[in-house]
């Protein structure tokens, strides 16, 4: 089953697609809760090029790396890539009121559809909240 989440940015396409693809940016805002946090992120932004982000509850009681490998890359446009036996679509449209990001993924068998998309939504709605206060 795919799950959609999405959200509007109020910033340039430059700076939103910066901030999505950067590690630096990636650990800011990569968090579905305060707390949790992002201590390590890589990417590399190319067909065939890896990704991860090391995810980790604050209290060190657990964590986990979310990776991956690009499929596709449209630059300011188009992410595909797979992470494990799934797959993800992250679409960027610029518009009069922001940057539509739309994020398309592959539900998994061990949390219910609305568990994720409320984590995959937050972890969007901190992405959106982070590139319109570090203007």
């Amino acid at each position: 089953m795919k799950i959609t989440v999405e959200t509007t940015v109020a910033a340039p396409i430059e700076k939103v697609w910066r901030a999505y693809t950067t590690p630096d940016d990636i650990k800011q805002w990569n968090a579905a809760s305060d707390d949790w946090h992002t201590t390590a992120a890589s990417v590399d932004l190319r067909v065939g090029g890896e990704f991860s982000s090391r995810m980790e509850a604050k209290d060190g009681s657990m964590g986990f790396d979310f990776a991956g490998i690009y499929t596709k890359i449209v630059a300011q446009k188009l992410i595909e890539y797979s992470f494990g036996d799934r797959t993800a679509q992250v679409e960027f449209a610029d518009g009069p009121e922001g940057v539509k990001v739309r994020i398309t993924f592959d539900s998994e068998p061990t949390h219910s559809v609305e568990q994720q998309r409320d984590g995959w939504q937050a972890i969007l709605n901190n992405f959106a909240r982070y590139v319109e206060a570090s203007r």
